[in-house]
């Protein structure tokens, strides 16, 4: 079933982490089994580097400790060869990490070079995005990652409820668009020429960490604007090449939008005031974040609408 909702100010920084969490929390019932966070902050002077070297089940087995602390010696080490400066490393969880790097190279390269590192999958690449995600509600993944201190601009979020693959956090949403910086996406619903779409974009040279296809969306996407399209019309696109039954959010660093297919049969709904957009799979979760009773409305069948930070 799953879930996923989405914030933009358009006033300034907010409370994000904690306002996402409110509405992901609200719709713990359509997926108990992973959240996942896309955050946006101010564009930093630094790039942004959130990875994991093991899976949360792994975590504490014989022998997992040790190599998590030579897979992160690793990962320093390649930072430096490929031409990186390292200004910050740090673990909430001892599996997933997250780097603040000066870096003036291609992101590709440095994504792949640490991706050869056994159990490393970088999950976002930027100056203003950050994915979090783990196994659990997301009030347990908002405590285990302290994301009730992160303020933000926009972001989107996630709940799953596993149905066709395993429980684990590479399986978990929101998706980085790799190896472009600072595209995400989360989706619910299925895109029925998936296979179709991936191996064309693997033509193009892409690779992908999952086998779900909101990563699909999310580099498809994110392709687009590099060749010089609007998210808008890059969006609009996607409705005439995507076939399924879905609706996604995509954030980029300064923007945010949802789509919604020609059957609209997924639900989304949509509150707006002067400086606050907000939109959920439920009602109630714009109700979690706001406090109070909300006028919304659902977006029509092939509706695209986008807003700016």
């Amino acid at each position: 079933m799953c879930g996923i909702a989405g914030v933009i100010h358009r006033d300034g920084p907010s409370d994000l982490g904690t306002e996402i969490t409110r509405m992901l929390q609200s719709m713990k019932h359509r997926g108990p089994d992973s959240t996942g966070y896309a955050l946006y902050g101010p564009p930093d002077d630094l790039i942004i580097v959130r990875f994991m070297l093991a899976e949360p089940k792994e975590y504490g087995g014989f022998g997992v400790e040790e190599r998590l602390e030579r897979n992160r010696a690793e990962v320093e080490s390649r930072l430096a060869k490929i031409g990186a400066d390292v200004a910050t490393i740090d673990s909430a969880t001892g599996y997933a990490f997250r780097a603040t790097i000066r870096y003036e190279g291609e992101l590709k390269p440095l994504a792949d070079y640490l991706e050869d590192i056994p159990g490393c999958e970088v999950l976002s690449l930027g100056n203003s995005l950050e994915i979090v995600k783990d196994l659990g509600d997301a009030e347990s993944v908002e405590a285990q990652y302290g994301l009730s201190e992160v303020r933000g601009t926009h972001g989107i979020g996630h709940v799953r409820m596993a149905t066709e693959s395993d429980v684990d956090l590479a399986s978990a949403h929101p998706y980085w668009a790799y190896p472009f910086a600072d595209v995400a996406v989360v989706h619910n619903g299925q895109l029925t020429n998936y296979h179709q779409w991936r191996r064309r974009l693997e033509r193009s040279g892409h690779r992908f960490q999952s086998e779900c296809d909101s990563e699909i969306i999310a580099v498809y996407l994110a392709e687009k604007l590099e060749l010089g399209l609007t998210l808008e019309t890059a969006m609009k696109d996607s409705l005439d090449d995507f076939d399924g039954v879905f609706t996604y959010l995509v954030a980029t660093d300064n923007e945010l939008g949802i789509a919604k297919d020609e059957m609209a049969a997924k639900p989304l709904v949509l509150f707006e005031s002067d400086n606050l957009v907000a939109m959920a799979s439920e009602e109630m979760a714009i109700r979690a974040l706001v406090g109070r009773e909300v006028v919304t409305r659902d977006p029509f069948e092939r509706e695209v609408l986008t807003w700016q930070v």
